[in-house]
């Protein structure tokens, strides 16, 4: 059995599930009208708005679709138990769980037909003993034991998604087609696991509303896989590699992509573990983590990616004064948004666009009446809007909704349409 307590913690770091335990305060963040200025103006400003919770004090929006609604997780009062939270219309609802205490959305889980998906416990305890993937999105509340399983949520019902034949599953990806992406166990075990006798896990694209799913191969000599987004056209990035921990590390010793069937190689930025890409846009630009060159044991030096099809993969580093990134969420437009930690710089949500040379401090493009700290963001629309995590003024951790003010309507020129989105799909196939 694996020690549940460290491997969480570990997740927590590296993955920044738990981006509530370890913030603080950043320092030496430029006022907003002199970052402007020093950019020419080319960045958006933002509004933010903070969202309630049901009752605890860590909050974070995980996805947001084009009507506004935000989907994520909120803690309980007393901060025990942790369950899948969606805010609309200025409300927050709880989405409820499959029998057992904790359920989340960690990822971009929400389209805009209002469709939900995550993870959920129930209320059987794993026969494995194993602290799962889904241990890591309830850290650092106590482990339960219980088997998880991804959810399909709809119109106030949440619906199981079946494995590949093992007990546990994790839904972290959904489009406006209904297709649902992530990973779930085996029936067999995998020798490349980290515990000898672990379940193997795989990839897999549900489509719930059809009642129907399969498997996404891994790449060639690879044992495991798993998917972490998709988008309009069914392209569908994750990452190949060991069984390992269930989730990171060797597990992803390769950045892949799925088109019709295919898997493709994306590698990474040159290290052998932790290259995990995050999203993936209608151009087929996708973004992430990875670690460089001389990881060769396993540790994390994760910094944050881009990729497309014509110049590869491109290191986009980290804030100053960080030593880590992870890119987590390119819209359309090319605009990316996503988290930077380690180092002296505390824990902030960043900002890179297409042409940019660096990350810029979202703190920083907020309008100066703001005071809380901007620590997460973890997705952005066409529209600009940007969901995530923020310390408020008491120390609490809230999810928002940040607005642009400034530069945030879309342009033409930079909406793709869907015959040349055609044409980038063959060409990634």
């Amino acid at each position: 059995m694996r020690s549940a307590l460290t491997y969480a913690s570990m997740v927590c770091v590296v993955l920044a599930a738990c981006a509530d335990r370890d913030a603080r305060e950043p320092t030496g963040i430029p006022a907003s009208a002199d970052l402007r200025a020093a950019h020419g103006g080319k960045q958006p400003l933002y509004k933010v708005e903070h969202l309630g919770s049901l009752g605890g004090t860590s909050s974070r929006g995980n996805g947001i679709n084009s009507r506004g609604w935000v989907a994520g997780y909120s803690n309980l009062a007393g901060n025990e138990i942790r369950r899948a939270a969606l805010w609309k219309h200025g409300s927050v609802d709880e989405l409820g769980t499959l029998g057992g205490p904790h359920s989340n959305v960690p990822g971009a889980g929400i389209n805009n037909r209002g469709m939900v998906v995550g993870i959920a416990e129930t209320d059987e305890p794993d026969p494995l003993g194993q602290a799962w993937s889904c241990t890591a999105f309830f850290f650092p509340l106590n482990p339960t034991g219980k088997i998880c399983h991804g959810f399909f949520w709809e119109r106030g019902t949440m619906k199981k998604l079946p494995t590949l034949g093992g007990y546990n599953g994790f839904a972290q990806a959904i489009n406006n087609r209904g297709q649902v992406v992530g990973w779930a166990e085996t029936g067999d075990a995998d020798s490349t696991c980290s515990d000898v006798g672990t379940l193997g896990f795989m990839a897999v694209l549900w489509e719930p509303k059809r009642d129907r799913f399969k498997p996404l191969e891994p790449l060639r000599d690879h044992s495991a896989s798993a998917a972490t987004a998709i988008n309009e056209w069914g392209q569908v990035v994750g990452i190949s590699g060991d069984c390992d921990q269930a989730v990171g590390r060797f597990t992803a010793r390769n950045v892949v992509l799925w088109d019709r069937d295919k898997v493709i190689d994306l590698g990474g930025l040159g290290g052998v573990s932790w290259n995990t890409p995050w999203d993936i846009n209608e151009w087929g630009e996708v973004v992430g983590f990875g670690n460089p060159p001389g990881d060769d044991d396993g540790g994390f030096n994760g910094q944050a990616f881009y990729w497309n099809r014509f110049k590869g993969m491109h290191n986009l580093g980290a804030l100053a004064d960080n030593t880590n990134a992870q890119a987590q969420s390119i819209n359309n437009r090319g605009q990316v948004v996503g988290v930077s930690f380690g180092g002296t710089g505390g824990q902030r949500a960043f900002y890179w666009e297409r042409g940019d040379e660096e990350l810029t401090d979202l703190n920083s493009l907020v309008v100066s009446s703001y005071t809380g700290v901007l620590i997460d963001a973890r997705e952005i629309l066409d529209n600009g809007k940007i969901t995530g995590s923020a310390l408020d003024a008491n120390g609490e951790v809230v999810a928002f909704v940040a607005t642009p003010v400034g530069r945030g309507r879309f342009h033409k020129e930079d909406r793709p349409d869907r015959g040349d989105g055609g044409r980038v799909r063959a060409r990634l196939g």
